[in-house]
């Protein structure tokens, strides 16, 4: 099983020096792809145009985001899509998300929270026929089109799209129509759960997904952060209730003993987040190489 530890830089309000540096900083550390998310309400670039911005600095760098699905025009988006992974040469990874339903991003993404999944259940095959190649039309809520074509089209065939979420209508979703799942603040045990959950359905549609293909996006604090302070009450508004140092590991030993669980049942792709954006990126790449970076096989 192949450990790949990507990084994400959420919330980053970087200048185009300081994203390539970013780029740069995590390839020379080690870590496998920089990750863009997409949060409509706060700070950081669109992940589309940062990530090309990056990726033709950076060759050979994997580049991710975890984006919002619901709500897009899917002509524009497979062709936004096939033109990224063909002009990253096939090094793009990709997440769909049906996008936060708290404070601004709950009305930013322009649907309601109900509304999401099945808007994404819809959107998804479509994406596929436009990326196989196929003349598509397509009628419903998503859009209205007849005979459409969609070029370029991505490197990689078939592309592959992991889904987030933990929800079970999100675990059941990713069972019928996902490549792979990666959720963010899970506890190892439940994550396990919700793997069960994917494959089970997985297999009663006739699908498998790949025993590579399950990871996780974690957000980390560093040593001695105060788990009560107001800097991280959105994240505990997230938690449903449990206790948020099952969730968010504070100190690098915290980190990777977090990571080691995650690997025990069965998970090996890692996106980690720091809480807060570092003072000085570099420092903290290393910082966590020397920590974690040993994991990757």
């Amino acid at each position: 099983m192949k450990v790949r530890i990507g990084i994400g830089a959420g919330g980053d309000d970087l200048g185009p020096d300081a994203m390539v540096a970013l780029g740069r900083a995590i390839a020379e550390c080690g870590f496998d792809s920089v990750w863009l998310p997409e949060v409509l309400s706060r700070p950081g670039p669109d992940p589309l145009v940062g990530l090309a911005w990056v990726s033709g600095a950076c060759p050979g760098l994997k580049i991710g985001t975890t984006m919002l699905l619901p709500g897009r025009n899917l002509v524009w988006l497979a062709k936004a899509i096939g033109t990224l992974d063909q002009l990253s040469r096939g090094r793009f990874l990709l997440t769909f998300v049906p996008g936060l339903a708290i404070g601004a991003e709950r009305s930013a993404v322009g649907i309601s929270p109900p509304e999401r999944g099945a808007l994404m259940d819809e959107a998804l095959p479509v994406l596929r026929r436009f990326w196989a190649g196929e003349s598509v039309s397509h009628e419903g809520p998503s859009g209205s089109f007849t005979d459409v074509t969609v070029s370029p089209r991505p490197v990689q065939d078939p592309f592959d799209v992991w889904l987030g979420g933990n929800a079970p209508a999100a675990l059941e979703r990713c069972g019928r129509l996902g490549d792979g799942w990666i959720p963010s603040l899970c506890t190892p045990q439940e994550a396990a759960d919700g793997k069960r959950v994917i494959e089970k359905v997985a297999a009663d549609h006739g699908r498998a997904i790949s025993p590579e293909h399950f990871g996780v996006s974690i957000p980390y604090a560093p040593a001695g952060t105060d788990l009560g302070s107001a800097a991280i009450a959105a994240l505990a508004g997230r938690a449903r209730g449990r206790p948020l140092d099952q969730l968010l590991p504070v100190g690098l030993d915290a980190l990777r003993e977090l990571l080691e669980s995650f690997l025990t049942v069965g998970f090996s792709k890692f996106i980690l987040r720091p809480l807060a954006a570092p003072g000085k990126w570099r420092s903290e790449l290393e910082a966590l190489a020397a920590g974690v970076g040993d994991l990757q096989t």
